[in-house]
């Protein structure tokens, strides 16, 4: 072979090489797979952004990433004949503003042929809070991989802040006010728990679910209340569920049952009182266990006397359980 004819062929393939990746042969879900040796500078400069564009994108909390954890990211797509600027951004979890922004264009009018950038759409951020609708939690919670083993789900209500704090934009806010109280005024390293639903159906990640909650149980020896929190995820449901106060919203109904049963799901539970907590059953002194049997103990009604039906396990095996159990399947099935 003409060496002349040799060395072209190579800086075609390399120049093939560099972009290929950046196209990602139009992969509907335009993910990238952690691979070993993978951070998020080399991830960013493959698809030509930003660290911090692709943390708001994915809702990452920092820039470690762990290797078959799954990162959306930005890629330059053909169009095709038949193809939609509406539903480009539906197939690649975008938007027709952003895409349109994105790439200047003045009208939804595309032209076969025509190379556009496709931004995937950002997660509502501040700090380190990550705030998301129940189908953006399903698709973070699965996406992400973790290293600590979780065996249990703590359920809590906030009692306060209550629903009179809860104005409908006010998230954050409420979620930096209770991270400042624990780390203040309980001592804690940070906001104590991992999630955080509110009335309008939301759901917050604030700890990270690789952190152990802090303080959940606000159990009085500390040892027997660390070795509970080791493997526990600690979620708070912003609202007073005791019996007379907050009637709980069909929304964040139909959120605690749905964030559960996805909990369940990728972790490998089932729902019970083993793998289900409540404040409830538990002895704030000593740290034990007593379930329905708090006469004598000092008990909280956490979370609520009136949380789906009530906080005894009998309460729990009745009402709340067999809710989880069946939107467990009904998540199954789209996940086939």
């Amino acid at each position: 072979m003409n060496k002349r004819v040799f060395i072209l062929i190579s800086l075609c393939l390399l120049v093939f090489m560099n972009i290929s990746p950046i196209y990602a042969a139009n992969n509907p879900r335009n993910m990238y797979e952690v691979k070993i040796g993978d951070d998020l500078w080399h991830i960013a400069k493959t698809y030509r952004t930003t660290v911090e564009e692709l943390k708001e994108i994915n809702g990452l909390q920092s820039e470690e990433v762990l290797v078959g954890q799954k990162i959306r990211v930005p890629i330059m797509y053909e169009v095709k004949p038949g193809d939609s600027i509406w539903d480009l951004a539906q197939s690649f979890s975008s938007s027709v503003a952003s895409i349109k922004a994105e790439n200047g264009l003045s009208s939804d009018n595309l032209m076969v042929g025509q190379i556009i950038r496709i931004p995937p759409k950002k997660l509502a951020m501040e700090d380190k809070f990550v705030l998301m609708t129940r189908e953006e939690f399903k698709d973070w919670l699965f996406n992400h991989e973790f290293k600590r083993n979780i065996t249990t789900i703590q359920q809590h209500h906030t009692f306060q802040p209550s629903y009179k704090q809860f104005n409908g934009k006010n998230h954050f806010t409420l979620l930096k006010g209770m991270r400042n109280y624990h780390m203040n005024g309980m001592g804690w390293r940070d906001i104590s728990q991992q999630l955080t639903t509110f009335p309008d159906g939301k759901i917050a990640v604030g700890r990270p679910l690789d952190t152990p909650p802090e303080g959940s149980f606000g159990l009085q020896n500390e040892e027997v209340m660390h070795n509970i929190e080791a493997t526990a995820l600690a979620i708070e449901n912003l609202g007073d569920f005791d019996k007379g106060h907050n009637r709980m919203t069909a929304e964040q109904r139909e959120t605690i049952v749905t964030v559960t049963a996805l909990l369940m799901l990728r972790f490998g539970l089932s729902p019970s009182i083993d793998t289900v907590t409540y404040h409830h059953w538990w002895d704030i002194n000593t740290g034990e266990r007593i379930l329905d049997h708090g006469e004598g103990h000092a008990v909280k009604t956490c979370p609520g006397t009136g949380f789906f039906g009530g906080n005894s396990t009998q309460a729990a095996r009745s009402n709340f359980f067999p809710l989880v159990q069946k939107k467990m399947k009904e998540i199954r099935a789209t996940l086939q």
